[in-house]
């Protein structure tokens, strides 16, 4: 029997094949696991409908994460069509283009706000949104993705790093209140890798070549790596796991240079 057999999960944050939420959702689908989907927009939604129909997902569904009505409205589709949910991946993040490029004492109220909230709070939202079904399913595992940015200084990450130390510690307190319902919160650490939130990134070849050149295994990690990790949270083999950040960078996180 495949690990996720019989378990239903929600994936947002798809952009395209190269998303490392479509490598996730390959490999829960791989493992059993029934999906849902959600996008933002109707470009998105050309892009995202034919990779769910791939995986066989029934349900496609438009979600702007700083819109509660949304939020509200994906759940409740999901309990009229499922009754419960055992896994939910975060793999949503963003901040405007010039808050990455300028220097980041030059970073705009505004877009401080918009990248926290989209980046970090909607971790909040969602999880507040999923925990009634994850009860009704006698627990479950959320699952976000977060980059080393959040404790060291990457050039031209800027406000992203600050998001997703706002998301880290978001991960723990999350973890530490839904505990007792059987509900387990975690982030994955993802190394370098190309795709297209990582294109808005000034000099992100630099990046890679740094991570290639100083990681203990002397490569880059593969999005298929980071799903791997995934499926061990999501299932039976995370079962003890929660509010940590797992280190998928092929161990970049342990030198000191």
């Amino acid at each position: 029997m495949s690990s996720l057999a019989g378990k239903r999960a929600l994936v947002l944050g798809v952009a395209n094949e190269r998303s490392i939420a479509w490598a996730i959702a390959q490999a829960l689908a791989r493992e059993g696991a029934t999906l849902a989907f959600t996008f933002l927009g109707e470009a998105l939604e050309r892009r995202v409908r034919p990779l769910a129909a791939e995986l066989g997902a029934p349900l496609v569904l438009p979600c702007d994460v700083t819109d509660d009505a949304q939020i509200t409205s994906v759940f409740a589709e999901i309990e009229r069509s499922w009754g419960s949910l055992d896994i939910l991946v975060h793999a949503i993040a963003f901040a405007n283009r010039e808050d990455l490029a300028q220097p980041f004492h030059e970073t705009s109220r505004e877009g401080f706000r918009l990248a926290l909230e989209v980046s970090a709070y909607s971790l909040v939202a969602l999880t507040h949104a999923a925990l009634p079904l994850m009860k009704s399913a006698g627990g479950g595992s959320v699952i976000t993705l977060t980059f080393a940015g959040s404790s060291r200084v990457f050039p031209n990450y800027n406000v992203m790093g600050v998001a997703k130390a706002a998301l880290e510690a978001s991960v723990r307190y999350l973890a530490a209140e839904s505990g007792s319902f059987n509900v387990r919160v975690n982030a994955i650490s993802a190394g370098p890798i190309k795709t297209l939130s990582a294109a808005g990134i000034r000099n992100f070849r630099d990046m890679l070549h740094v991570a290639e050149e100083r990681s203990p295994l002397r490569r880059n990690i593969a999005a298929e790596e980071v799903a791997d990790a995934a499926v061990l949270l999501a299932g039976d083999g995370g079962r003890g796991i929660t509010g940590q950040v797992i280190y998928v960078d092929a161990g970049l996180s342990i030198m000191g240079v």
